[in-house]
């Protein structure tokens, strides 16, 4: 008989920043998933996984600094500076905080910089990674984007700008309710937030760079739409080089956020893939 837990949702203080998160335990297996989103969303962007992943794992889903139900204490609001190793550190407190020894990890967009930034500092930690609408290299066209927004961080409201990168991004009409996701999502963040995470682009190149170039011995999964003209060409080049311990799966009709876009394809393919990586 299958027994599955009720949702758990706490506020966890670690380092005076609060980081928010849910749990659905599955007594019937002791293998965890942790899910992370990217910039602007939130833990609810994996509503569409919730119900298939708890049916055979525990699952935590998070929200990262700033975002979500994770927000700032007055006293680190102003003064923290963010950096990948920083957040991928906060992954690790909460993990830490809940025993959780090993965990599979499955991430949307910048989500999967700080999953792979976590397997380079704790690769004992990570028993698997599933990386969705990955980013492993800026073309010229995201490139442009980075410096437009440093530019005018300061000056435009930070919606304008996540709304003008959401349509360079996911420029279909069929990418609609993955844009629109997003913009609701990012209308939570507050301005001075949204200036700290966009700093994290000064770091980028060089972090995104090492990836590219260092293969690690932990079980990946690319989840790529065949539409995320901006990022799937560089993922086919590093899945050939990282061809030992990387796999591809594609998409057909999706964009860049995948598991919104075609839920039932992502799950099937993750869901595949995990279990054989146990």
């Amino acid at each position: 008989m299958l027994r599955l837990g009720f949702k758990i949702k706490v506020l966890f203080l670690q380092k005076k920043q609060v980081i928010n998160y849910t749990i659905y335990e599955n007594k019937n297996n002791d293998q965890w998933v942790t899910f992370v989103h990217g910039a602007g969303g939130s833990s609810s962007i994996w509503f569409k996984q919730i119900r298939d992943f708890k049916k055979q794992y525990n699952v935590l889903l998070l929200d990262l600094r700033g975002h979500g139900e994770s927000k700032p204490t007055l006293k680190t609001a102003f003064k923290q500076k963010y950096t990948f190793s920083a957040l991928a550190n906060d992954i690790l407190e909460v993990l830490d905080f809940l025993k959780i020894k090993k965990s599979h990890f499955v991430g949307i967009s910048l989500g999967t910089i700080l999953i792979r930034q976590l397997a380079e500092m704790y690769p004992e930690r990570v028993q698997s990674m599933i990386l969705g609408g990955a980013i492993l290299k800026m073309n010229f066209r995201s490139q442009v984007l980075m410096r437009l927004g440093n530019m005018f961080k300061y000056v435009l409201p930070y919606l304008v700008l996540y709304k003008f990168f959401a349509f360079v991004i996911m420029p279909k009409k069929s990418h609609k309710q993955s844009r629109v996701l997003f913009i609701n999502e990012a209308k939570k963040l507050y301005q001075k937030e949204f200036i700290k995470w966009f700093k994290l682009t000064a770091e980028i190149n060089p972090v995104l760079k090492w990836f590219r170039q260092v293969e690690l011995n932990i079980p990946t999964l690319y989840v790529m739409g065949e539409e995320d003209y901006m990022f799937l060409p560089s993922v086919r080049k590093v899945v050939e080089n990282h061809y030992k311990s990387s796999k591809l799966f594609v998409i057909q009709n999706c964009g860049h956020v995948v598991n919104v876009e075609q839920p039932n394809a992502f799950n099937d393919a993750v869901l595949s893939f995990m279990n054989t990586a146990r």
